[in-house]
């Protein structure tokens, strides 16, 4: 069983010498038609094809992918978008008073998921011929677990409300203060309980589009929670949000399942933990096919995706684990000051940043974590020269600086690398864009990408620019768990290769401790005002950093991956005792 899958934005059959792949296709020239021209692009039937690959091989513009399904996957799709095109095989399960969270990687079928889950897709059953029919869903769905949820979903009787992923996008849709949009949609009337909660009382009055990425993202969950419904979908919530932010919106979803059905998807694995009941994971190829998993225990659920092979589905769908490796020392000797920032001070109206003097060296890469509303973007901006500040004069270097939030501009990722001074060298290529996986998405429009896709541009864009410092902010947002050590490593890598340096502001805890040489710790109020400690090593960072969340990590025993402790845990209060928050 395959599926052939044609990206119609990459296909450019006339550049490839006429249609290539009808050319060179094995089963076409015996005289049978398994390619066909369907209008101005070709077209694959799935029954014909041999699945020898050779179409996929030779298309110069990587717009074929001819995929092999596992054997025992014998049913029909969920849904499929039309010939040659993404199919979802079966559903994640809703269930009452129960947090279901969602593991997969990006482009495998989550999205569509909850767009099938929240009734705004019906979905086709695998016949793109015809729209979804809600009768066929139902009858399709009798003999499981789904069909009362179905039947109940398309009778008006069951609510759906969703937190998407995309929060950047809220100040576009919704122009007006923060209050006014949650006075607005207070169906439970809860917002103000919420507002407090999250430490967000003093932002009330402010435009939506005046806040902070973690701020937005508490509004966006706050919009989320307020609403009455019986099934709450939240996609990636922990994204800009700092380690107690997170472990507070956790309890928050886990409150809304004592009366409701809740869905989580979310790639902060220590998160994803923390926050849910049960696991369900999505495998597959990426903008080929999805499969849900059966459902799983939380630890289990996430080492077995860990490893890339489900014991129960009897599949392995990756044939290489994820290996939480021990992060890398920090530098035992002190290389060359690449550059040195001054004691600076930055005023706005109601918040005040002072950060400290420090050093930043040739092949190094500094780490900046803390609260969210302290000025880390601030900081970060003020030496990209984004911000000048009050007090205190930054010496000219050259920065490269990948803003917190990506934004889409118009045109093909390749259109846009080519402005960088690395893009025609082969390391760049190598080490860049094909460890990011940038190079099957290099003719698309940066308009159609994912969020992680557009988070791996930027970073590619910005590696590419011809500078002596680095200034990252928050790469690993909407990125997903195996990308995440891969971004991690490309940015290690090219400052080790380059001698150059770079600051980075994240919020994974395992993404920065694998990355960072040296820290700098913001501290104080949030949105009131931010002070800097540091630099200062990895291992003082990290402690004092979880000390001020009051939270302690431990590592999983069989696949080193940081879990955090249930508070007032054996674990807990031993490394307390120790003051080793991290570092057990």
């Amino acid at each position: 069983m395959r599926i052939a899958i044609i990206n119609k934005q990459k296909c450019n059959p006339i550049s490839c010498g006429n249609f290539l792949c009808m050319r060179v296709c094995p089963v076409n020239r015996t005289g049978k038609e398994c390619i066909t021209q369907e209008r101005d692009k070709p077209a694959i039937d799935e029954m014909l094809c041999n699945g020898c690959g050779i179409c996929q091989n030779r298309c110069p513009f990587q717009a074929i992918q001819i995929i092999n399904l596992p054997e025992k996957l014998k049913e029909e799709p969920v849904q499929r978008f039309g010939k040659n095109n993404f199919e979802l095989f079966r559903l994640p399960i809703p269930k009452e008073k129960t947090v279901v969270g969602l593991l997969g990687r990006n482009g495998i079928g989550k999205s569509t998921a909850l767009e099938i889950l929240s009734g705004n897709l019906i979905p086709n059953l695998g016949d793109y011929s015809e729209e979804g029919n809600k009768e066929k869903v139902i009858k399709h769905f009798s003999k499981t677990a789904m069909h009362e949820y179905f039947k109940k979903l398309y009778n008006g009787k069951l609510k759906v409300s969703y937190k998407p992923q995309r929060i950047e996008l809220l100040p576009k849709l919704y122009k007006g203060k923060v209050k006014d949009l949650l006075e607005k949609i207070d169906e439970r009337k809860q917002s103000n309980k919420l507002v407090k909660e999250l430490q967000l009382d003093h932002l009330m009055d402010r435009h939506l589009s005046k806040l902070s990425g973690g701020e937005m993202q508490k509004v966006a969950i706050i919009a989320a929670m307020v609403k009455k419904a019986d099934f709450y979908f939240f996609d990636e919530p922990a994204s800009f949000l700092d380690v107690t932010s997170r472990i507070k919106v956790a309890k928050l979803i886990r409150e809304l399942s004592k009366d409701s059905a809740v869905m989580v998807v979310e790639h902060d694995l220590a998160t994803l933990d923390y926050i849910s009941d049960e696991i369900q994971i999505l495998y597959g190829k990426q903008a080929g096919y999805g499969v849900v998993s059966q459902s799983k225990g939380v630890r289990r659920g996430i080492n077995e995706y860990l490893d890339g092979f489900l014991p129960d589905d009897n599949v392995r769908f990756r044939d290489y684990g994820i290996v939480f490796a021990k992060a890398p020392e920090g530098k035992t000797t002190e290389p060359a000051i690449l550059f040195e920032f001054p004691e600076l001070e930055k005023k706005f109206k109601g918040f005040e940043l002072k950060t400290n003097k420090g050093n930043v060296h040739k092949a190094e890469v500094m780490a900046v974590m803390g609260a969210n509303g302290l000025g880390k973007t601030t900081f970060l901006k003020l030496l990209a020269g984004l911000e000048k500040p009050t007090t205190g004069k930054i010496d000219k270097i050259k920065i490269s600086y990948k803003e917190q939030y990506p934004e889409i501009v118009k045109g093909t990722v390749r259109e846009w690398l080519e402005k960088s001074k690395d893009y025609k060298t082969g390391w760049y290529k190598q080490n860049i864009l094909e460890k990011l996986g940038l190079l099957k998405v290099i003719d698309s429009e940066i308009s159609s990408l994912s969020g992680g896709e557009l988070q791996k541009v930027y970073i590619a864009v910005c590696l590419g620019n011809e500078a002596e410092l680095y200034a990252l902010d928050e790469p690993s947002a909407f990125i997903d768990v195996e990308d995440r050590l891969k971004v991690a490593e490309v940015i290690k890598e090219f400052i080790l290769k380059k001698e150059k340096a770079a600051i980075v502001v994240d919020h994974d805890v395992q993404f920065t401790e694998y990355i960072a040489d040296s820290m700098l710790v913001f501290e104080g109020v949030p949105s009131v005002n931010g002070e800097v400690y540091g630099p200062c090593t990895k291992r003082e960072g990290m402690n004092r950093v979880l000390k001020m969340l009051d939270i302690t990590y431990r590592k999983d025993k069989d696949t080193n991956r940081p879990r955090i402790n249930k508070g007032d845990s054996q674990l807990d209060k031993e490394q307390r005792s120790k003051g080793e928050y991290y570092y057990s």
